[in-house]
Formats: C-alpha cells, structure tokens, sequence
C-alpha cells in the first residue's frame, strides 16, 4: 500500500532553517504530483508547496520565497526546505499525494518555531 514517511522537524528559532523529508513507497513514485501541508492548532489543514511530476512548483503566497520543495526520483523522495521560518509556520507537516489507490498522507512532522 502507498506509505509516506516524514522526518526532519523540530524546534527553531525565528529567522531559522529547517529540510523536512517525506520518503515514499508502494507506488510509482516518479509519475505522481507530491504536497506538503500543514496543520496548525484550532485551524484547517492547508497546501503549502507542490512539486508536479515533470518539476513544475506552487506555493501560497504566505510561504511564498521562504520554502522550496524539491523532489529526488531516483530516491523516492520529496523536500521542504523552509527558510526564513516565523512563528506562524508552526504546525504539524504532512506529505501527501494523490493516486489511483486515492489520497495517502503522511503521519506529520511537528515543526515549532520559537525563541
């Protein structure tokens, strides 16, 4: 079954860095769309970067400049460096991806940015 598995979050201090990770199997992971969300307390889950199959990004304008997601085919994996964080990017991170098995995430990566 299509399993996504996120590392790479923690604690930083605003004006910080940090790389998430989401790791993929159990489909073909080179054809796929992949996203990452985030999810803050008491709010709705909310698209933070896509990366298309052929390499094609979005992001919204709120992370816009500050996070880049890239993707390694050869890897099965797809990146969020997030630069510049503030405190309103803390949430809990998820990868997550579209396929004919239906929409799979992640099981989130905690990201709180604090001084």
């Amino acid at each position: 079954q299509v399993q996504l598995v996120e590392s790479g979050g923690g604690l930083v201090q605003p004006g910080g860095s940090l790389r998430l990770s989401c790791t993929a199997s159990g489909f073909s992971f080179s054809i796929y769309a992949m996203n990452w969300y985030r999810q803050a307390p008491r709010k709705e889950r909310e698209l933070v970067a896509f990366i298309t199959a052929g390499g094609i990004t979005n992001y919204p304008d709120s992370v816009k400049g500050r996070f880049t997601i890239s993707r390694d085919n050869a890897k099965k994996t797809v990146y969020l460096q997030m630069d510049r964080l503030k405190p309103e990017d803390t949430a809990v991170y998820y990868c997550n991806v579209n396929t004919f098995r239906g929409n799979s995430w992640g099981q989130g990566t905690q990201v709180t940015v604090s001084s």
